[in-house]
C-alpha cells in the first residue's frame, strides 16, 4: 500500500493510525507517544537515564559487567601514530583521503573514479543528501515490505520541504515514481528492524528511476554488509544505485559512530557541502577511525554475530512463544505492542484505562535489563526516532558479558515479571525511565 507523509508534521494530524491498544502512532517516528515518552524531547532524556544507569552499574561492577545488544559495537579502531598525524585537523583529512576513498569505494561497490564522504551519523548523511538532491520534487522512499523508511528520510524531506512518498517494494512502486516524477528516490535495503528487499528489486527501481531521470541513494547502514556477507547479494553501488550510505558500527563493523557516502562524486560533494553547512560532517578522528573500521572489516565476524543472535533468539522464543518472538538475522524481537501484552498477561489486567503506551513499558524493560542484567538494548540508548521493539542484537562477546545466553532469557523473563508487578504505577515507571528528570 501507498503511503504519502507531508513535509511538516501539521499536515499529519487526521486521521491518525492506531496501534492495537488504540494508541494514535506518530507518523515519524512509527510508534504511538504517551505521557512519559510525549517527543523527541523525552526520548532524549531517556538516552540520558540509560547512560546514567550504565555508568552506575560499571562504578560497581567494572566495564565488562555490560553486553551492548544495540548491534552497534562502536569501538574507536584507530592505531596509536594515527593520533598525532590523521587526526590532526588540518593536515590529517588530505594524508588519508586516497585510502578512505579506496577502501569506501570497495565495501560499497563501485567504481574508481568515484567519490566519498564521512558525516558524524548516517542519519545525518541522509538528511544532507536529500537537502542537496531533491530538487524541489517528491521524494519517493521503497522499502522493504513490512517495513518503513527510516525517520531520518522523513526529516529529510521536511527539512527539504518535499513532499515523501513511501511504497513498499512488493507494491506498485513502478506507479509511485510515474505519479511522483522525483528527482531524488530512496532505497531502504535493510531496516532497523532488519526487514529485507530483495536485490532484484533495488535492481530494478534504480533503472526506472534513472530512466526517468531521477537521482538513487541506497539506504544500505546494515545492508552494506548484511545482504552480501549473509545472503550472497550485492553491493548498493553495484546495484545500479547513484549513492549508497552505510553505518560504520553496526552489522559487522567495530565503530566509531559515522556514515560513509559513496557514488557519483559531484553528487558526493554536493551532499558533503550540504552536511558542511548544517554541522553534519565528521571531524578528522571520526573520518580515520571509519576509515580504520573498514579496512579491519571480517565477513567471519558477521557471520558470528549471527550465529549467536539467531541462537539467542531460538532461546527466547522457546521462553516466551513462537508467536512472540522473531528470529531476525542478527537476534531475538519482540514488538512493543507485543511487550505490553505480555506484561498485561502476567499482570493479569486488562489494557482498559491502562496509562502507558507500548513504547514506554519497552523502555521500562530496557531500563531493568540495563540495571538488573547489564544488557544495553537501544530501549535505553537509541537515539530520538530508533525503533522501540525489544531488539536484541548482541555484539562482540555481549552474551559472555552477562552471563551466557540463558542469563539473558533469563534475565528477559525476570524484567517482564519485575515491570507486571508495578505496570499500574505509572510515577514508578516514569522514574525508571527518566529518573530524576520525571
Amino acid at each position: 500500500m501507498m503511503t504519502t507523509a507531508a513535509t511538516t508534521e501539521s499536515k499529519m494530524h487526521s486521521p491518525k493510525p492506531t496501534d492495537r491498544f488504540g494508541n494514535p502512532i506518530d507518523p515519524i517516528v512509527g510508534f504511538a507517544r504517551g505521557s512519559i515518552i510525549r517527543s523527541s524531547v523525552d526520548e532524549a532524556r531517556r538516552l540520558r537515564q540509560g547512560q546514567a544507569v550504565a555508568a552506575n552499574r560499571v562504578r560497581k561492577l567494572g566495564p565488562h559487567s555490560i553486553g551492548v545488544f544495540t548491534g552497534n559495537q562502536r569501538d574507536f579502531p584507530l592505531k596509536a601514530e594515527d593520533l598525532a598525524t590523521l587526526c590532526e585537523e588540518w593536515v590529517g583529512p588530505g594524508l588519508f583521503a586516497n585510502d578512505l576513498r579506496e577502501v569506501a569505494i570497495a565495501h560499497l561497490g563501485g567504481k574508481s573514479e568515484d567519490g566519498v564522504a564521512v558525516f558524524n551519523r548516517t542519519s545525518a548523511g541522509i538528511i544532507a543528501t536529500i537537502a542537496a538532491l531533491a530538487g524541489g520534487s517528491s521524494v519517493v522512499s521503497v522499502v522493504p515490505p513490512g517495513g518503513r523508511s527510516h525517520a531520518s528520510v522523513i526529516r529529510g524531506c521536511a527539512i527539504a520541504r518535499v513532499e515523501l512518498v513511501e511504497i513498499g517494494g512488493d507494491r506498485d512502486w513502478r506507479a509511485a515514481l510515474a505519479n511522483a516524477k522525483p528527482q531524488f528516490v530512496v532505497v531502504t535495503t535493510v531496516t532497523s528492524a532488519l526487514e529485507l528487499l530483495d536485490d532484484a528489486i533495488t535492481s530494478a527501481v534504480a533503472e526506472a528511476s534513472h530512466a526517468a531521470g531521477g537521482i538513487v541513494l541506497v539506504d544500505d547502514a546494515y545492508g552494506a554488509r548484511l545482504r552480501p556477507v549473509l545472503h550472497g547479494g550485492k553491493p548498493g553501488l553495484a546495484l545500479g544505485a547513484d549513492l549508497a550510505i552505510t553505518n560504520c558500527d553496526k552489522a559487522g563493523l567495530a565503530g566509531p559512530r559515522a556514515g560513509v557516502l559513496a557514488g557519483r562524486a559531484n553528487l558526493v560533494t554536493a551532499a558533503s557541502a550540504k552536511g558542511a553547512e548544517f554541522g553534519m560532517e565528521a571531524r578528522a578522528p571520526i573520518a580515520a577511525g571509519a576509515m580504520r573500521s573498514l579496512q579491519s572489516f571480517r565477513p567471519e565476524d558477521l557471520r558470528e554475530e549471527a550465529r549467536s543472535g539467531q541462537a539467542l533468539a531460538v532461546a527466547l522464543a522457546e521462553k516466551l512463544g513462537r508467536d512472540i518472538v522473531s528470529v531476525s538475522d542478527l537476534g531475538p524481537m519482540v514488538d512493543e505492542q507485543d511487550v505490553l501484552a505480555l506484561v498485561l498477561r502476567r499482570s493479569g489486567r486488562s489494557a482498559e484505562n491502562f496509562g502507558l503506551v507500548p513504547c514506554e513499558v519497552s523502555s521500562a524493560l530496557g531500563m531493568v535489563l540495563l540495571r538488573d542484567a547489564g544488557i544495553l538494548t537501544v530501549n535505553t540508548h537509541g537515539q530520538p526516532g530508533a525503533r522501540v521493539s525489544l531488539r536484541l542484537k548482541p555484539t562482540h562477546d555481549a552474551i559472555g558479558h552477562v552471563g551466557g545466553q540463558d542469563a539473558v532469557v533469563a534475565a528477559v523473563d525476570a524484567a517482564l515479571d519485575y515491570l507486571a508487578a508495578r505496570i499500574d504505577e505509572v510515577t514508578t515507571i516514569s522514574r525508571l525511565i527518566l529518573g530524576d528528570q520525571a
